[in-house]
């Protein structure tokens, strides 16, 4: 019955895809969109205890347009991955719900389960309903040896005789047989997803974990060997990685020639951000984790989406995750994901604010993070920019500018005020509000007439961040 009801949910219009004008941000039911989410830690699907439905409808709600799913080929461990204390993407026994039958309690990789596709397309379909765009991560690091001990393509929990490997080659082509099954079960949830138009392929979550190499720094002046580790490391995946994702991206290309539809493909680059080169074929969205704006800055070129998606390890507090999303968006990227911890198995809702590892979320977080989607997404995003002109100076804080011919902007400083801002704008009349981001309140501001050149402003007080939203008057 539901994979009846995801058939008939599905959208017929074209999959999400690069705007044509403006290839920074995406082209989605034919409007120019950013994607912005505070979204479950990626195991809607596979955790057969959590009730997705009420997941998205928690999103919707809150407008947001955005969601990460991991599709089952790896999964963590109930209260110990990562200090996760009820974590979605670790079902407690006897609700995982993988893509591969069961025989007796180990997996046959060569049978599919249909209880997991029933999930997928429902999960789709919903999502779909609801104008929500859904990232299908195919693979992820395992990160420690724990997590292979417990993975479908370990021999020991399997009975299709995938070949004894050194974990950390997993993700390589120098795999022995698992590659085979890596390539049935990529082609399996590209073909399942055909229908959808809110889907989005990515190859694989932090490549960089199980297989990385050193290619720069955050802090050059840290002293000792604190200097070359996480988390000050910027560290890329090495040659074995990358050719095994470009193999992957084949399959999705691959798969998709046979079918009416193509869908966009996402490359995860690098925690915090680097210039990007050497991408897999076909990727037109390249992420970044724990990302600063330099992510953005540094890739601009490149005309494709940059997104920052994931964050949610610096504790409970939303006003960092809030200013992470504000400077990272009006630097122009095109997608931000805050990993919501308020979201676990019977708290589909989000409303589960007591501490759950290393991050936060709140129902308030959202409510703030939907304030920003708003703001960006009533842009004309088909012809922003940003802007390194119009703001001259702004005493005791880092400004990022959007800025959309006609004489419309949208400004983020971040600090502590009030403070001194100095504009260069040109001639004109101009009305606009200020947005105290930590509260979501607006201070209108008096329409004023401009004759050109500098243009000195005194923001109202606050702390952690405020936006300036203004718009020539004609």
């Amino acid at each position: 019955m539901l994979l009846c009801l995801g058939t008939l949910t599905a959208s017929a219009g074209d999959p999400i895809r690069l705007h044509p004008r403006n290839p920074h941000y995406f082209e989605f039911r034919g409007k120019a969109v950013a994607l912005v989410t505070s979204g479950e830690h990626y195991g809607a699907v596979i955790n057969g205890a959590f009730d997705y439905h009420g997941y998205l409808a928690t999103l919707a709600a809150a407008g947001l347009n955005y969601t990460r799913l991991f599709g089952g080929s790896y999964v963590e461990i109930p209260a110990r991955s990562f200090g996760i204390r009820r974590n979605t993407l670790a079902p407690e026994t006897g609700r995982l719900i993988a893509p591969w039958a069961k025989d007796g309690d180990k997996f046959d990789l060569d049978r599919w389960n249909p209880a997991f596709f029933e999930r997928y397309r429902d999960f789709l379909a919903e999502a779909s309903k609801r104008g929500i765009v859904v990232e299908v991560t195919l693979f992820s690091s395992h990160y420690q040896e724990a997590h292979w001990n417990i993975s479908p393509f370990n021999a020991a929990n399997n009975t299709s005789g995938t070949d004894a490997i050194d974990w950390r080659k997993l993700h390589t082509l120098e795999n022995g047989n698992i590659l085979r099954w890596q390539e049935r079960y990529v082609r399996k949830l590209v073909s399942e997803a055909r229908e959808f138009d809110n889907v989005i392929f990515e190859i694989q979550n932090e490549p960089w974990s199980d297989r990385g190499r050193l290619v720069s720094v955050i802090n050059p002046y840290l002293q000792g060997s604190a200097r070359d580790r996480y988390p000050n490391s910027i560290d890329l995946a090495d040659a074995l990685s990358t050719a095994w994702q470009e193999r992957v991206a084949q399959w999705i290309a691959s798969e998709e020639t046979r079918l009416p539809r193509k869908h966009l493909m996402a490359q995860n680059y690098s925690n915090f951000g680097f210039p990007a080169a050497d991408l897999a074929s076909g990727v037109s969205l390249v992420n970044f984790h724990y990302a600063y704006p330099t992510a953005v800055e540094s890739n601009y070129g490149i005309q494709k989406v940059i997104g920052y998606d994931e964050t949610g390890f610096l504790g409970q507090d939303d006003a960092t995750y809030i200013r992470q999303a504000w400077n990272f968006l009006i630097a122009g990227g095109g997608l931000f994901n805050h990993l919501d911890y308020s979201f676990s198995v019977g708290n589909e809702d989000g409303t589960d604010t007591e501490p759950n590892g290393p991050g936060g979320g709140s129902p308030t977080l959202r409510r703030l993070i939907s304030i920003l989607s708003k703001e960006l997404n009533s842009m004309p995003l088909a012809e922003v920019t940003p802007d390194t002109r119009i703001v001259k100076h702004a005493t005791s804080s880092s400004s990022k500018v959007l800025s959309a011919p006609g004489g419309r902007y949208l400004m983020y400083f971040d600090g502590e005020g009030p403070f001194t801002v100095n504009l260069d704008l040109p001639a004109a009349d101009y009305a606009g509000e200020w947005i105290d981001i930590r509260t979501g309140t607006t201070s209108p501001l008096a329409r004023f007439h401009h004759p050109g050149g500098g243009k000195v402003m005194v923001t109202p007080a606050f702390k952690s961040g405020t936006a300036l939203r203004l718009a020539r008057v004609h």
